[in-house]
């Protein structure tokens, strides 16, 4: 993965604990650490899988976030429950606003941010949803991501971007669509047009710092790189 950032000439990489740096292996966060400082690539994120007011899952956030501390990131990503807005309960959008300042309380001991994952079959599943939320946790040290929704027009995602503005942190980039009941991801290139638009709407970045290059069609590093190369070109960077 190092390897290959430095190839394609990426600045910074968002750590998953998926696969390469799951929690309570302290001593494999402190080697991906070290190894990602002397390539000279910053670490962005621990991109967590933890999902804020869940009382039943694999992970704790206290795991989480001492892989964090040894990981030496300045911010973790997290999720937003695990069921869409449209169908929460009142009692969920409290569980999870009222863990959100318990998780932002305990990740700032450590000089660390806490970052929202902005998805589908969460509270952040629309921009209506997401801003509920952000006003609801009201804490200074929980922001937002943004990514384009697979559920609306090129307009409303525009749109989307200055509704929750405000709270916004980091962007997950890729070009997908839904057709027949399958997500198709494509070449970032394809989404150029698209790509102009929300970066427009994105000039005043309120402090956003990394524009983050997350689904590639095959899972290939050559398309990777010049997903990495259209983004580039079209961000003037």
């Amino acid at each position: 993965m190092i390897e290959t950032a430095l190839q394609t000439g990426i600045q910074g990489i968002e750590w998953g604990g998926d696969i390469h740096v799951p929690p309570g292996n302290w001593d494999n966060a402190e080697k991906v650490a070290q190894l990602t400082r002397n390539a000279g690539i910053e670490v962005i994120s621990y991109g967590s899988y933890y999902r804020l007011g869940v009382e039943e899952q694999d992970v704790s956030f206290e795991g989480v976030l001492q892989t964090a501390v040894k990981l030496t990131v300045p911010a973790i990503r997290v999720w937003a429950g695990n069921i869409g807005s449209a169908k929460a309960i009142d009692s969920h959008w409290d569980k999870v606003v009222d863990d959100a300042r318990r998780i932002a309380d305990l990740a700032a001991t450590h000089g660390i941010h806490i970052n929202l994952e902005y998805h589908n079959r969460t509270l952040t599943d629309t921009p209506d949803s997401a801003v509920q939320l952000m006003k609801a946790i009201d804490h200074a040290n929980v922001s937002l991501y943004w990514q384009p929704s697979l559920y609306e027009t090129v307009a409303e995602k525009v749109d989307s971007i200055n509704k929750i503005r405000k709270w916004l942190s980091h962007v997950h980039v890729f070009h997908w669509e839904f057709n027949k009941d399958k997500v198709i991801v494509h070449p970032f290139s394809e989404g150029i047009s698209d790509w102009k638009q929300y970066l427009k709407q994105l000039e005043d970045k309120y402090g956003i710092r990394y524009l983050m290059m997350e689904f590639v069609k095959g899972d290939s590093i050559s398309q990777l790189q010049e997903d990495v190369q259209a983004l580039r070109a079209l961000n003037g960077s």
